[in-house]
């Protein structure tokens, strides 16, 4: 039997088909990258990107219980932002906020920080004291605050009862019912919330700096304050200044906590500009003055972070 040879395309065929091949690749390629972030951005405009707008339009609008039923919110231009601005609560809210922020963080960084460098040495059951040391940090707000609550309460708390006990003193703190010791008790017990984050962070950043550079400043002289000033310092600025942000960012719009503890009380002594944007919208129902103020906490929050990489790329720099 003859054999029948394959026919044997030149040259020029196989060229074609192989840019042929090519172009489809070169089709596809961007359509699959495509099918990867389309869903992602997708998520991200319905779940994020609309509150964001519809929030930001509310704040325009006269948007209360009767919108729900008439759909109608008539156009208030900056009407909102006017009344929560003139306001006098907004003053005192906004103070409260940074002195709440400011408290909070400070306490925080520097106790978080504290801890980490304990950690860092090795001792038995560290491991296991780093571990209940999350608890504060995975327990649900609810359950801290109400804790918290019964804890500094006036004539039955434990903490009362403590300090009676050692005659420290003899009658009880108005830790919550006070109006100069209630934001002190918010600002302790988000503190206690906050150390968790700050020392796992700060102690990952730990970690990572080289332990020959310690030996080396020790091989020059340094002491334990030299060594953390110029070796240790340095090389978690960059850690510190994530903490921080993403501390600041998180403890400005605190809204739970004081809720569970206080209420925003006494006599509106820890009303934050959340707590408020809180009572504005679900409690008064003036959802349009609800979501003004609640932009006005947006925007102190992006200005805090643009002034702080403001100031951290001029540091780089300098």
């Amino acid at each position: 039997m003859r054999s029948r040879s394959r026919p044997v395309p030149d040259e020029g065929e196989a060229a074609h088909g192989r840019a042929r091949a090519a172009a489809r690749a070169r089709f596809w390629e961007p359509v699959a990258q495509w099918m990867f972030i389309v869903p992602a951005v997708a998520y991200l405009l319905l779940f994020f990107g609309y509150p964001i707008v519809k929030n930001v339009v509310m704040s325009f609008q006269q948007y209360t219980t009767t919108t729900f039923y008439t759909g109608v919110a008539p156009f208030a231009g900056l009407q909102n932002y006017a009344k929560i601005l003139s306001s006098d609560l907004f003053s005192e809210a906004l103070l409260t906020t940074v002195l709440f922020t400011a408290g909070s963080i400070a306490g925080q960084f520097v106790v978080g920080l504290a801890l980490a460098l304990f950690f860092q040495r090795r001792f038995p059951l560290g491991g296991v004291l780093r571990s209940l040391l999350l608890l504060p940090w995975l327990l649900p707000l609810v359950v801290s605050g109400t804790t918290w609550r019964w804890m500094l309460d006036t004539d039955d708390g434990v903490v009362n009862e403590a300090l009676r006990g050692l005659h420290l003193m003899s009658s009880g703190i108005p830790w919550l019912t006070g109006t100069s010791e209630a934001l002190l008790s918010v600002i302790l017990i988000n503190i206690w919330v906050g150390i968790p984050f700050n020392t796992a962070i700060l102690y990952g950043g730990l970690q990572d700096i080289p332990a020959h550079l310690y030996e080396a400043a020790k091989l020059d002289g340094a002491g334990p304050v030299a060594s953390f000033r110029h070796v240790t310092w340095p090389l978690l600025r960059p850690v510190v200044d994530v903490v921080l942000l993403l501390g600041v960012v998180y403890t400005v719009k605190v809204l739970d906590l004081i809720l569970i503890v206080t209420g925003g009380g006494p006599a509106d002594a820890t009303q934050t500009l959340a707590t408020r944007s809180y009572e504005l919208s679900f409690q008064q129902f003036e959802f349009g003055r609800g979501a003004a103020m609640s932009n006005v906490l947006v925007a102190v929050s992006l200005l805090f972070a643009f002034v702080h990489l403001r100031v951290r790329r001029r540091a780089q720099y300098a």
